[in-house]
């Protein structure tokens, strides 16, 4: 089974490196206001979902003819559940490109937020997340959850910022609220990677911190 299973960790590490592709193209297009990447975004949003299902295929084979236990079977467990958020990051990624399309189309408006910040924050984490499956470092997890906190606080931020230049130009309204959505698109990748990093403790700890924000801290020390 141990051959399964590295052929799983090897498969959940390269939708990894495709998502991370992705996230990185649609985020360039909105710095670029390029709209011109969209479909070879898309295409490889097609690849990564495939590989979505071909894994989840493997997994439940795995689960049905090896019926792993412990230390196995919250790792399968695990990399069932990171496959998911992956694949969720894909498609917020898709949508970001979309978004850098229709922008790309209109007459350029200033950024109403720290958009380079936030994206590499979440870029980071990303990255950060699937580090810390490669080598199975709790540590590097536990600063994945709480780098979440300083993504959430510029989201939350964005909406005063919006409002404000929709009251002082309101034909630019729909640009603004492109925007705006980018930043919720980029906060709800910043939680399906927080998940990651959660399933990571959880597959390296046995621990499910999720819901558990009481006890976060004194984990994270």
């Amino acid at each position: 089974m141990q051959k399964e299973l590295s052929g799983i960790k090897a498969k959940i590490l390269d939708i990894g490196t495709h998502v991370e592709h992705n996230l990185f193209r649609s985020i360039q297009a909105v710095d670029q206001l390029d709209g011109s990447c969209l479909q070879a975004i898309f295409d490889e949003d097609k690849v990564i979902d495939q590989m979505e299902v071909d894994l989840e295929e493997d997994i439940l084979k795995i689960l049905a003819l090896y019926q792993p236990v412990a230390g196995d079977l919250r790792f399968v467990v695990s990399v069932l559940k990171i496959n998911n958020d992956l694949e969720r990051i894909g498609d917020l990624a898709v949508n970001i490109a979309r978004l850098a399309s229709f922008l790309s189309q209109e007459e350029p408006v200033k950024v109403p937020f720290n958009f380079e910040e936030m994206s590499q924050l979440v870029r980071g984490m990303l990255k950060s997340a699937l580090d810390s499956l490669v080598n199975m470092d709790s540590k590097q997890a536990h600063t994945v959850c709480r780098d979440d906190d300083k993504v959430d606080e510029i989201h939350r931020k964005m909406y005063g910022k919006v409002y404000a230049k929709i009251e002082s130009s309101p034909s630019r309204a729909k640009a603004y609220i492109h925007y705006l959505s980018i930043s919720r698109h980029l906060e709800r990748i910043a939680d399906s990677t927080t998940n990651i990093a959660e399933d990571v403790i959880y597959m390296i700890e046995g621990v499910i911190i999720r819901h558990r924000l009481s006890n976060f801290d004194s984990l994270s020390e």
